[in-house]
C-alpha cells in the first residue's frame, strides 16, 4: 500500500511539473566561468571585505605567472574590466591577466563605503548626507584603504595565484582614481601603472592638486606608469564659471590642468598619457579607458 502510494504521489509531481512552463520555474544565479570570491579582513580598519577574482583562460593548463588587474568600485567595474580584458586577449592577442575586483565594506551601501575608502580628506564645505539612516557621514579614509590593499590584499592574491606582483596595474574610476592618486603620491610603486579614468579632482575644492604640489616640493622623482582617460562631454555647461566646486566643474580641464603639472615637474620615471574620448561622459567612458589603458600595458601580439 505505502509503495503504490508513493508512486502515485510521484506521478502527480511529475504531472505537476510538467504543467508549469519553463519560465515559471525556479531561476538559477548566472556564474562568470573561471571567478573566485574570497573574503578578508582589514585589520587596521576593522571592517570586512571580498576580493572577487577572475582567472584567464589558460590559467588551468599551466604554471606561468601573470599580470594583476586591480579593480575598484567592483560590483559594477569588475564584470566590466574581466571581460574586456578576456576579450581583448581572444579576439586582439593582448596577453592574458588575473583581475581582481576590490569589494564594497559587508554591510556598506556603495555610496557609503566608496565616499569614505576612496576619498582623501573630509570635505570642508559639503551638504553630503548618509544614505546609511543611523550612521554618520564618513569621508577621507583612502590613505588607510591604501594601505589595506598594500599590506592585506596583495598578500592574498601572492599567496593562492601565480601571481606576477611586480607587474601590478589599478583601474579606478571617478572616486576609485581619487583613491589611485592618492596611493600613487602616497606610494608610486604601489603598482607598475595606473588607469585612471575621469578622476573628481574638484573634490574637497581641489585637495588632490595641494598633494600634488606637496608631493613635489619633498620629492625629485615619481616612478609611475599613468594613463588619463575621461569624456569628452565631462565639460562644464556653456554659460557656467569653472570652479573646484562639482556643480562648476570643468572635469577635463581639470584633469589636463593636473597632468599638466606632474609633467612640469620632470620627474625621471614619470609617464603619462592622456586621452579625451569624444561623445562619452561620465556613465559611459569606462570600458574605452579600460580598453586603451590596458593596452597601454599590457602586450599585444601583432
Amino acid at each position: 500500500m505505502k509503495i503504490i502510494l508513493a508512486a502515485a504521489l510521484l506521478a502527480l509531481a511529475g504531472a505537476a511539473n510538467a504543467a508549469v512552463p519553463n519560465a515559471a520555474l525556479a531561476a538559477q544565479a548566472y556564474v562568470l566561468d573561471n571567478t573566485e570570491v574570497r573574503d578578508i579582513r582589514a585589520t587596521e580598519l576593522r571592517r570586512d571585505y571580498q576580493v572577487y577574482v577572475a582567472l584567464p583562460d589558460s590559467y588551468r593548463d599551466g604554471k606561468r605567472s601573470y599580470p594583476v588587474v586591480f579593480v575598484s568600485d567592483a560590483s559594477y567595474a569588475f564584470p566590466v574590466v574581466r571581460n574586456i580584458a578576456q576579450r581583448l586577449h581572444r579576439h586582439a592577442g593582448m596577453e592574458e591577466a588575473i583581475v581582481v575586483g576590490l569589494s564594497y565594506a559587508k554591510g556598506d551601501t556603495g555610496v557609503y563605503s566608496r565616499r569614505r575608502d576612496y576619498t582623501p580628506t573630509t570635505p570642508h564645505k559639503h551638504d553630503y548626507r548618509s544614505d546609511m539612516p543611523g550612521r554618520p557621514l564618513a569621508f577621507g579614509e583612502a590613505a588607510g584603504y591604501g594601505r589595506f590593499v598594500s599590506n592585506e590584499v596583495f598578500p592574498l592574491i601572492a599567496k593562492h595565484y601565480r601571481a606576477d606582483m611586480r607587474r601590478k596595474i589599478f583601474v579606478g574610476h571617478s572616486y576609485g582614481s581619487l583613491l589611485g592618486l592618492q596611493m600613487m603620491l602616497d606610494a608610486p610603486r604601489s603598482f607598475e601603472h595606473y588607469i585612471l579614468g575621469s578622476p573628481s579632482l574638484w573634490f574637497d575644492a581641489g585637495v588632490m592638486f595641494e598633494r600634488e604640489r606637496a608631493y613635489g616640493s619633498r620629492h625629485k622623482d615619481l616612478p609611475a606608469s599613468v594613463f588619463f582617460g575621461i569624456g569628452g562631454l565631462e565639460t562644464l555647461l556653456p554659460g557656467k564659471k569653472r570652479s573646484r566646486a562639482e556643480e562648476d566643474a570643468d572635469m577635463v580641464a581639470d584633469l589636463r590642468e593636473f597632468d599638466a603639472a606632474l609633467k612640469s615637474h620632470r620627474y625621471p620615471q614619470l609617464r603619462t598619457r592622456l586621452k579625451v574620448f569624444a561623445d562619452e561622459d561620465h556613465a559611459s567612458v569606462l570600458p574605452f579607458v579600460v580598453t586603451h589603458g590596458l593596452r597601454a600595458y599590457l602586450a599585444t601580439k601583432r
